[in-house]
């Protein structure tokens, strides 16, 4: 889209960019790593305040570059860091974490994000894939883009090793193909969603409990994830016997199944029916209802004990905040996917008498800018 420029790459930005600057415009480069010298170009220039570039060339790399695991990396749209080392991708996403609590909460934390227990090469994790058929060839979108990219020999590089030997078999209709790795088991859903090979239902066991989920369902995605999370909530709020607690946007029961277990009398909210439903299988014990969080209303007690809070990417937002300082809880459990959106919720409690007591960051997405983050609040005194 435009001739080569050479720049030096500035700081890591929510997203997975660096952050340069051309001719004084700000531009946010992929492939980089802050400090590098490189050649860049320009692939979109549409916005006014910021173009979209990336890097051609490498002058000087950091000593944290390393050779990509997979040979479409940069091209397809899944892995943003396969160039960057693991103890460095957790410090750019520690970095990116700590950057949006200072800009949207005025909070200033050190953050470490942490490895999960035996990923030690940050491969073979990804147990929800979508992949893209398009006549008779099988790959993965391009970066913000529905162009096809094929599959290397081998396969994807993070998904788990327990998917179909040779995806070529279902390859027949063009869409999407949704391959799900559960306890022990693989499910393969069509375009229309139809199940191909496995069942619509798989099981996943966290602490001992058995939890059924939809093969097309929410599940964390990292095999790991379920458990660190559960504990990272559980640490936290270190609920007793007989305390009330409300599971926020649960999904099929995740955190009220821990809740339950430690003897909380558990409420439990979520927008899905069919997570709803397969919710009240899993966690009999605890009280189910099907609604947008925004519409709870009479759902919600007048007061209680503990929150748990698992809002989608986009955040809880602040009507959902503002609701739920209200009840009176002496702790609330945050797990959130995105650190801009977790900052500006954050931002929102503390006005309404919430303050951030401890947070802790999970590398659940190696070789992409995702991280995941368990934040404590608790009422000021």
């Amino acid at each position: 889209m435009s001739d080569l420029q050479t720049v030096e790459l500035g700081p890591i930005a929510h997203g997975g960019h660096c952050v340069a600057r051309i001719d004084g415009r700000v531009v946010f480069v992929r492939h980089g790593i802050p400090g590098e010298q490189a050649r860049v170009r320009v692939t979109d220039d549409s916005k006014p305040r910021f173009w979209w570039g990336e890097v051609v060339q490498v002058i000087e790399p950091s000593p944290d570059r390393v050779t990509p695991p997979c040979p479409i990396a940069g091209r397809c749209g899944g892995c943003d860091f396969q160039h960057v080392s693991l103890a460095r991708q957790r410090r750019l996403k520690a970095e990116v974490v700590e950057e949006q609590l200072h800009r949207l909460a005025g909070i200033d934390r050190d953050v470490v994000v942490e490895q999960v227990p035996g990923d030690d090469e940050g491969l073979d994790w990804r147990t929800r894939m979508r992949y893209l058929v398009r006549d008779g060839k099988i790959g993965l979108r391009a970066w913000r883009s529905d162009d096809l990219v094929e599959l290397p020999e081998g396969g994807c590089r993070i998904a788990h090793p327990d998917g179909p030997v040779d995806l070529g078999n279902y390859a027949s209709g063009d869409g999407d193909l949704q391959v799900t790795i559960a306890d022990g088991t693989c499910t393969v859903l069509g375009p229309d969603g139809q199940v191909l090979e496995g069942s619509e239902i798989v099981i996943q066991h966290v602490r001992g409990r058995k939890y059924q989920v939809r093969a097309d369902g929410f599940w964390q995605v990292h095999p790991g994830a379920a458990g660190v999370l559960t504990e990272a909530v559980l640490e936290g709020l270190k609920p007793r016997a007989t305390e009330r607690a409300l599971d926020l946007y649960c999904g099929v029961g995740l955190f009220a199944g821990a809740l339950v277990d430690e003897g909380c009398r558990v409420t439990g909210i979520e927008a899905s029916r069919s997570a709803i439903e397969l919710a009240k299988l899993n966690v009999p014990q605890a009280k189910f209802f099907a609604t947008r969080m925004e519409k709870a209303g009479s759902r919600l007690p007048k007061k209680t004990d503990l929150v748990v809070l698992d809002p989608p990417r986009t955040g809880a937002g602040a009507q959902v905040v503002k609701r739920l300082a209200q009840l009176d809880a002496r702790a609330i459990a945050y797990v959130a996917c995105d650190p801009a959106a977790l900052a500006r919720d954050l931002a929102t409690f503390a006005k309404c008498g919430y303050r951030l007591d401890a947070l802790q960051a999970f590398d659940l997405f190696p070789m992409t800018h995702h991280v995941e983050c368990v934040a404590i609040l608790h009422a000021d005194a």
